[in-house]
């Protein structure tokens, strides 16, 4: 009896100990999308551990928590390659829908649920669907393991703007393999070893993290890390993408912290980008993106008044708008708005 309890009192707190932990990762700041789906991944195996666990010690309870627990399995794996793609490509230049493709192949597997459901279908999910889920949690281990290859070749030597290394990428592979094994292997030893595995990574995972960050010392923010040339640039075009597909230079409340959010990374590492790859500090290139914002507007057919202009571009006063402008060209915005006009008139 108190085997059985200790049972259920450790595997249980490691699927609670996972909700908890997923929620931490959401809050606590900055949020990266790598921290995001890292997030939905503890979740999701949660999730599937704690059906687990209720199954186990309760084997009467109703089939659909069942079909709760196998509906997260089937997103265990996409969540892992998320993660990783994510990891690999912190400025989303490539990885913008994963998102919505996540939220659709959510939507496909509640509705097989709604449409076939577990109570009234059992062969099918006990056998085909069972089967598919597992393999194709597999093949997601597999091209998640070679995602992380293939970028650790590519960011070999590189310091890591969302501190994730690629030592932890292939720690939350290796864990969730863990996981699987137990759960493909369960018929040769016990349905409650996947949940047990989860505990047992999840407590190791803890134990290793806090014993590292014990043992290191902080690194000095800028100490022997210069930005690789090739990486910033890959940020800086992400930042002057953002810029201009999002106009986010219109929030008159725009900060460093705020725009490094934006960008998926910590607010010293684009402080740092922005002196040592762009020759300019945060406020300074925010001025000046606001300007060439100013510029454009200034220069179009009926751009409207002077108060126009610096409120589209983003100035929060007239004083500031005309400093700015003043500093970047050297003259003020009437004058270089009949500068333009002339030299329009002039080439038509």
């Amino acid at each position: 009896m108190v085997q059985s309890y200790l049972l259920f009192f450790f595997a249980g707190l490691g699927a609670f100990n996972g909700l908890a932990l997923s929620a931490y990762l959401l809050w606590r700041q900055p949020v990266t999308p790598a921290q995001r789906w890292l997030a939905a991944l503890v979740l999701m195996l949660s999730l599937r551990t704690g059906k687990s666990v209720v199954f186990y010690f309760w084997p009467e309870v109703s089939k659909l928590v069942l079909q709760v627990g196998l509906t997260a399995c089937v997103l265990i794996g996409p969540c892992l390659i998320g993660f990783v793609r994510a990891w690999v490509d912190p400025q989303r230049l490539h990885t913008r829908k994963d998102p919505i493709l996540g939220v659709g192949l959510l939507g496909l597997a509640v509705g097989f649920g709604l449409a076939w459901p577990y109570p009234d279908h059992l062969d099918l999910w006990t056998g085909p669907v069972w089967y598919l889920i597992q393999y194709a949690w597999l093949a997601c281990l597999l091209l998640a393991g070679g995602l992380l290859v293939r970028a650790t070749r590519r960011k070999a030597g590189r310091v890591p703007t969302d501190g994730l290394t690629s030592g932890h990428v292939a720690a939350v592979i290796a864990g969730v393999a863990a996981v699987w094994l137990a759960y493909f292997t369960a018929g040769l030893t016990s349905y409650i070893v996947g949940a047990l595995s989860f505990s047992v990574v999840l407590y190791l995972s803890i134990i290793v993290m806090l014993a590292r960050r014990k043992a290191s010392p902080a690194p000095a923010p800028y100490q022997d890390r210069k930005i690789a040339a090739d990486e910033a640039d890959a940020a800086l075009q992400a930042l002057h993408q953002l810029m201009a597909e999002e106009h986010l230079y219109r929030d008159t409340t725009l900060t460093l912290p705020k725009l490094a959010r934006r960008l998926g990374m910590p607010a010293a590492r684009l402080s740092q980008l922005l002196n040592d790859n762009h020759q300019t500090a945060f406020k300074s290139y925010l001025a000046q993106v606001r300007v060439e914002a100013a510029k454009r507007l200034l220069s179009a057919p009926g751009g409207g008044a002077m108060e126009q202009v610096a409120e589209a571009a983003g100035f929060v006063s007239m004083s500031t708008f005309y400093s700015s402008f003043r500093k970047v060209e050297g003259t003020t915005p009437a004058a270089w708005r009949q500068t333009a006009h002339q030299a329009s008139q002039a080439g038509s």
